[in-house]
């Protein structure tokens, strides 16, 4: 649980939310991975292009969402993270994942090996699966506040879902707030399952 949302920074929040990422057990965490497994082929609906990620270190999940996710879609493009010289991030290029076929990377991430498709990419998924510390109800996501989703979202599919992949501890009311920040429009956790965000949505979609 996050405590005192109101009353700390994003640097504050952060360093909160990943402490409690850590303290979780592992038995806990295998758990909830395994919940949202079972939940991916839930909110594929067809064979579509999704965009992902590879849930590393703490992250809420595993690599089994991506399996998932393949055999129901079909194609599931995965981030490649790189920066400029200056180490200014560079918004997210796109390679399609293969079972296996994961290379180490920098930041301790997991990528697709090249061919990479470019930034705009992103524009053919219909479901973006976005990694996020926290999410509050309107949509106002938490990153690790590196700008890589900042400037890459511009490029989304204006119909397309972005679902924050969180654990249940990290849905909260009310986040810091930047006009240049995306808004997701669902939250994903183990417990709740697909949860529609913002004040002008329907009631959530998933379990209560």
């Amino acid at each position: 649980m996050v405590d005192n949302v109101a009353t700390l920074d994003k640097a504050g929040l952060r360093a909160q939310l990943l402490a409690a990422r850590r303290s979780v057990a592992e038995d806990v965490r295998a758990r909830e991975a395994q919940a949202l497994t079972d939940l991916m082929g839930s909110i594929v609906t067809g064979a579509d292009t999704v965009c992902a990620y590879v849930p590393v270190n703490a992250e809420p999940g595993s690599i089994d969402m991506l399996d998932v996710l393949r055999h129901r879609a079909g194609r599931v493009l995965l981030p490649v993270a790189r920066t400029t010289d200056d180490d200014i991030p560079l918004a997210l290029r796109w390679g399609e994942y293969r079972p296996g076929r994961l290379v180490t990377a920098r930041f301790g991430l997991l990528e697709p090996p090249e061919p990479w498709l470019p930034p705009s990419a992103l524009a053919q998924a219909v479901l973006v699966l976005v990694p996020a510390l926290a999410v509050d109800r309107r949509g106002v996501r938490l990153g690790r506040g590196r700008g890589f989703y900042d400037r890459s979202l511009v490029y989304r599919n204006p119909n397309a879902r972005l679902v924050a992949v969180i654990r249940d501890q990290e849905l909260v009311d009310e986040l810091p707030f930047e006009p240049h920040d995306v808004l997701m429009t669902h939250a994903l956790t183990p417990r709740r399952g697909l949860l529609t965000l913002g004040s002008a949505c329907p009631a959530d979609t998933g379990r209560e």
